[in-house]
């Protein structure tokens, strides 16, 4: 029998529903979002071979910056490199970029993406430190645009540790401040990340209200995007209602639209939670199809964590259909992807999908190593699942014990 923390932590799908990291203003231009989902920057196509020699000069050229000390050059060009690699999941090098420039000096910037890398690699606390300073540095700016965004990304980490009263309280303060600038794509973000809350709170109808308010901003600023996301989060609701029928139809409206727009980061998220609804439906062979469409996009894009999600998706089917070496197959090559994008929270969830395969087995000694791993990994981001995983681990340790 799966226990309760199993099965919370059975299936990645997506980003299927979270929050919206929301971009500062300099980068306004790739709003867009892959979720509810978080609702960040879209994620742009691959390089053409120019643009990625152009990236790699950029690179050379703040490397050369930070050597010879020319902040101004390090701190522009540096946020242009992070801004790229943040799209791709390529979350240790912006860390080590965003901390090169900071060096020299402290930048909002920098702080920002740094902020940004941290929180998506499962360490909550330092993030916020970088955010709390560059929201800091752009109160003093009266860069009120960034404030905004700054304060939505707090409260994205806030939710993420469990404190959704303190999440709440950041994106409230954003939200006036959205409207104050006229910014109508960082009002609708707020309001997504609004809705994420309350339907994390359960409170599901308040959920719908912020996001039919996001649906009307999107659509009365013809952002086609945006109104992906917001029919993508939509769904998501109604598939956590149990209306999978209600869910399909928002997905199924969403994914001609991310086409459309060319987001295929968030073609591959739409592909996903269809998929999500298929399984649980029981239907778990059109699952995979829609998962096998989203794993070669994420791979197109260059998104290592989507294609880890998928893995781990795929890996979920196969297990819910007993086919146990299939299952196992797909979270090993998993877990290699989340190590590398330093995603501690993903890691802990591919052990612990593979400790339950195992358990499955009757391997209780591996399984009780891998949850010992995830407990580790827990531990180290402060997973509010730490609790739930360590009762796991201490059941089957004493059914170890029993069975000698």
């Amino acid at each position: 029998m799966t226990t309760g923390a199993a099965a919370a932590r059975r299936w990645c799908h997506g980003p299927t529903f979270g929050y919206r990291h929301v971009g500062n203003r300099e980068q306004q231009e790739e709003r867009g979002g892959s979720g509810m989902e978080d609702q960040e920057p879209a994620r742009p196509r691959p390089a053409a071979p120019a643009a990625a020699t152009a990236l790699a000069r950029h690179v050379e050229v703040h490397r050369l910056a930070v050597v010879g000390r020319l902040p101004e050059i390090a701190r522009a060009v540096g946020h242009r490199v992070c801004r790229v690699w943040l799209h791709t999941s390529r979350f240790v090098a912006v860390e080590a970029m965003a901390t090169a420039t900071l060096t020299l000096g402290p930048d909002a910037s920098a702080l920002y993406d740094r902020g940004w890398a941290r929180s998506s690699t499962g360490r909550p606390w330092p993030a916020l430190e970088d955010y709390q300073q560059a929201l800091t540095m752009y109160q003093q700016a009266g860069n009120r645009g960034n404030e905004a965004a700054t304060l939505n990304n707090i409260g994205h980490v806030y939710a993420g540790l469990g404190d959704r009263q303190q999440a709440l309280g950041h994106y409230h303060q954003a939200l006036p401040i959205t409207r104050e600038v006229g910014d109508r794509a960082g009002e609708a973000a707020t309001l997504h990340n609004i809705g994420s809350v309350y339907n994390g709170l359960g409170d599901r109808q308040r959920a719908l209200d912020q996001f039919h308010q996001a649906l009307s901003i999107a659509r009365e600023v013809g952002d086609r995007a945006s109104e992906a996301i917001t029919l993508n989060n939509i769904g998501h609701v109604y598939a956590g209602l149990g209306n999978w029928q209600r869910a399909l139809d928002h997905y199924h409206q969403a994914l001609p639209i991310r086409r459309e727009v060319g987001d295929r980061a968030g073609e591959a998220t739409t592909l996903n939670n269809i998929g999500h609804v298929y399984a649980g439906l029981g239907d778990q062979q059109r699952a995979l199809d829609h998962y096998h469409q989203a794993l070669p996009v994420t791979r197109e894009v260059g998104d290592r964590a989507g294609e880890a999600t998928t893995l781990n998706n795929i890996g979920g089917a196969y297990d819910a259909l007993g086919d146990r070496q299939q299952a196992l197959d797909h979270y090993h090559q998993a877990l290699p992807i989340a190590r590398e994008v330093g995603n501690r929270a993903g890691e802990a969830v591919t052990r612990f999908n593979i400790a339950m395969v195992h358990r499955a087995d009757g391997d209780l000694d591996q399984a009780i190593r891998e949850l010992e791993r995830v407990v580790d990994l827990d531990r180290q981001v402060d997973h509010p699942d730490l609790e739930a995983d360590t009762a796991v681990l201490e059941q089957l340790r004493r059914q170890r014990a029993e069975g000698q």
